[in-house]
């Protein structure tokens, strides 16, 4: 992968019909990217049709967030977040922390929060024991890089097998899944063997030789990023570093903490009609 930076624009678009009226809407998107040390955002808008009342704020996590409502009856609602971002080098796995370190109280309870289980993420006896398996004769860095590629080699990534409410488990038991598996059955094994290791949300520009101005249908990603001295991310799905085609949104303990688009209606049962990223390198 090219180690030099990209600028891109991703346009992400999702609408919804209503078997009856919705009187009032309440709803939360994460669907701005983020600017930190791996990228920087340019600029980034969230409109909506019908139009409404939005105000943003940064969650816990530290994901920016925009939440909207609204209050006139309507039967569609659709949701376009168009940001431009430029992207940085390929990320390099960070080796600062031996499993000593790892064990030392304050780093345990500074990052208790990413080493702890979830129902996405539980605790899985035949997952620990793979784990304990690769951490033999590894560094900690080296073992995430191993984890990753194993859940790579051991996964079919096949849409329709597993659903958004899937854990770990579950993938696992299939043997199949998507992105959202990948990381979680990752997320599963660097835990239990004491790595404190997060979820990131963000999207792919799925051409490595992408051209510039060329727009391609993008994918909503998913991929992991684990501390080992200091915080650095992989994508299991495609065992590949994080790179320019990578765009960061969000983080969190698993897919909970960063769902695109969340909220609560009073109303008809909701269908998606439109779903789609379209992603374009500018430079």
């Amino acid at each position: 992968m090219t180690a030099e930076n990209w600028r891109i624009r991703v346009v992400h678009t999702t609408g919804y019909r209503y078997a009856a009226p919705v009187v009032q809407s309440y709803n939360e998107a994460r669907l701005t990217p983020r600017s930190d040390r791996w990228q920087n955002l340019v600029v980034s808008r969230i409109e909506t049709t019908p139009p409404t009342r939005s105000f943003r704020y940064t969650d816990y996590w530290g994901t920016e967030v925009t939440s909207f409502d609204l209050h006139a009856p309507h039967t569609e609602l659709k949701i376009v977040s168009s940001s431009v971002v430029e992207t940085g080098a390929t990320v390099e796995p960070v080796d600062g922390a031996s499993w000593a370190d790892l064990r030392a109280p304050e780093v345990v309870d500074r990052y208790a929060e990413y080493l702890e289980w979830t129902r996405y993420v539980p605790r899985h006896a035949e997952l620990g024991q793979l784990a304990r398996t690769m951490r033999k004769g590894r560094k900690p860095h080296e073992a995430v890089l191993a984890i990753a590629e194993l859940i790579h080699d051991r996964l079919t990534y096949r849409r329709g097998t597993t659903g958004v409410h899937s854990s770990a488990a579950d993938a696992w038991e299939a043997r199949e899944g998507v992105c959202q598996d990948y990381a979680h059955l990752t997320l599963a094994m660097l835990r239990s063997i004491g790595i404190p290791a997060r979820y990131v949300s963000g999207y792919l520009h799925t051409n490595p030789d992408g051209k510039v101005n060329e727009t391609v249908r993008g994918e909503s990603h998913a991929w992991i990023e684990a501390w080992t001295g200091g915080w650095w991310g992989f994508d299991p799905t495609n065992d590949i570093e994080i790179g320019p085609r990578h765009i960061w949104v969000a983080i969190g303990r698993d897919y909970a903490d960063v769902s695109p688009l969340k909220g609560t209606y009073s109303g008809g049962a909701a269908t998606a009609i439109e779903v789609s990223v379209d992603v374009t390198r500018l430079a």
